[in-house]
């Protein structure tokens, strides 16, 4: 139970990132430190670091439209990576298999955000491919990848620290076939 002027620190774990969130309570309020969590993070309880995320960027199911001409006629692998990411760490060796598998037949994109130097790097890249408001709108989602069709700029799967080949390569024989 928390009584008048008792202050609740709470750590919400958003994308690797702690942040102290301070809670003041005035009155006599029986409150869980669950109840706080589900209500002031919309995504407690389910597992965001797995799969699809649903607590993930709230982007839409396009990345603004066509891409760049240097990616047209392949599906385009989007990677958001950063070196201290754990989530990059853990689907390294599923990308590494996908470059082998679709070599020549796919067009992989690594954006690095590990630090200032190269997020600012991956942001010219990405207004150079077509990919500005997929990028601004995806940075901070390290440890995801998405799979984009090139012609409409239709995001046809997006991952986050998912290292099951088979959600990536259903997705890229699909769209490969289709060509």
């Amino acid at each position: 139970m928390l009584k008048k002027s008792t202050s609740l620190w709470l750590s919400l774990c958003l994308t690797s990132l702690v942040i102290p969130v301070s809670l003041v309570v005035t009155g006599n309020i029986k409150v869980s430190a669950l109840d706080v969590i589900a209500q002031t993070n919309p995504c407690a309880g389910k597992n965001p670091c797995a799969g699809k995320n649903p607590c993930a960027s709230k982007s839409s199911k396009n990345v603004g439209g066509p891409l760049a001409k240097e990616l047209q006629g392949k599906p385009v692998i989007i990677d958001i990576y950063a070196s201290w990411c754990p989530a990059c760490k853990n689907i390294a060796p599923t990308l590494s298999q996908l470059k082998k598998q679709y070599d020549g037949k796919a067009h992989f994109v690594v954006f690095d955000v590990s630090d200032k130097t190269k997020a600012a790097q991956s942001e010219a890249r990405a207004k150079q491919l077509g990919l500005a408001d997929f990028f601004a709108a995806n940075k901070s989602q390290t440890g995801s990848v998405t799979i984009v069709d090139p012609k409409t700029g239709n995001i046809l799967t997006q991952h986050r620290n998912n290292n099951k080949l088979n959600d990536y390569t259903s997705v890229l024989n699909t769209a490969i076939s289709q060509k």
